[in-house]
């Protein structure tokens, strides 16, 4: 079921909210997801909360201020196909356009296992939320950006540290955040024509439920176990803000941000 939390100034229903900016946020229920939604919110965004359980979504809409922008919430598994054309068809029925998609859902899948060891079963959930979630998503902006009055938009996908340099047991990681910065930058060329401008965010060690064993011991290159510095996720949110709100005639085709002295340049 989705459900709406507004301020007294937005409008409800199948109208569109003024020239508030509207954004869709994948895996809004936690971690950089809901830190993402939230500044967003903050910053009088509207704000489509898209994640597989409903009650972190509902979370993430009430930790944003009074006075934010209005949260709609939509249960989405980014990897079925009919369920990520319900979200958009939901996105447009609400709010009549779509200016902004973070495309953030994701998992590492099972940690510390090794290639040979890598239950087929297990790959295929990592490469359906990783990447093809990803695709379904990119392609349902992709579609309805082209297709509004004005047209355009802008897309940004989560990519990662390891989508330059992998942790050890990391195959179906990292190999569908290598294959994100392919398919960020296929839908930046092919988007030029109409407005329709694609980035991407490689982040590191931001402080988060999914980055909690950073602090105790993370298996490095060398095979040792050594804690990790982190950042905090705000700032993660911050750059994604950034990177939104910049006139669809500039773009940030990739941006990095991390930790400052976490295992990246020489990993291990």
């Amino acid at each position: 079921m989705n459900t709406v939390r507004t301020t007294d100034e937005e409008t409800v229903g199948e109208e569109t909210v003024g020239a508030q900016q509207i954004a869709v946020v994948t895996g809004a229920g936690s971690g950089i997801g809901r830190a993402v939604a939230v500044e967003l919110l903050t910053a009088g965004w509207s704000v489509a909360l898209a994640g597989r359980r409903p009650e972190p979504l509902a979370e993430t809409a009430a930790a944003a201020p009074a006075g934010s922008g209005t949260a709609l919430t939509v249960r989405a598994d980014v990897s079925r196909p009919e369920e990520v054309a319900a979200l958009f068809a939901a996105v447009r029925d609400h709010f009549g356009r779509l200016d902004l998609l973070f495309n953030n859902a994701g998992t590492f899948g099972p940690g510390g296992v090794p290639v040979e060891e890598l239950p087929y079963e297990a790959w295929r959930h990592v490469v359906d939320t990783n990447l093809n979630g990803a695709f379904l998503c990119a392609q349902a902006a992709y579609r309805q950006m082209k297709e509004q009055t004005p047209q355009g938009g802008r897309i940004i996908n989560n990519g990662s540290i390891s989508a330059h340099t992998p942790r050890p047991h990391s195959v179906a990681y990292t190999a569908t955040k290598h294959a994100l910065t392919g398919l960020t930058k296929s839908l930046s060329l092919d988007g030029r024509p109409y407005g329709i401008a694609v980035g991407q965010i490689d982040i590191g060690n931001a402080a988060t439920d999914m980055t909690a064993r950073m602090g105790t011991g993370a298996l490095q290159a060398n095979g040792e176990t050594a804690p990790e510095p982190v950042m905090d996720v705000a700032d993660v949110a911050r750059t994604v803000r950034h990177m939104a709100e910049l006139p669809l005639e500039a773009n940030v085709q990739f941006a990095t941000v991390m930790a400052t002295a976490m295992p990246y340049v020489g990993r291990g």
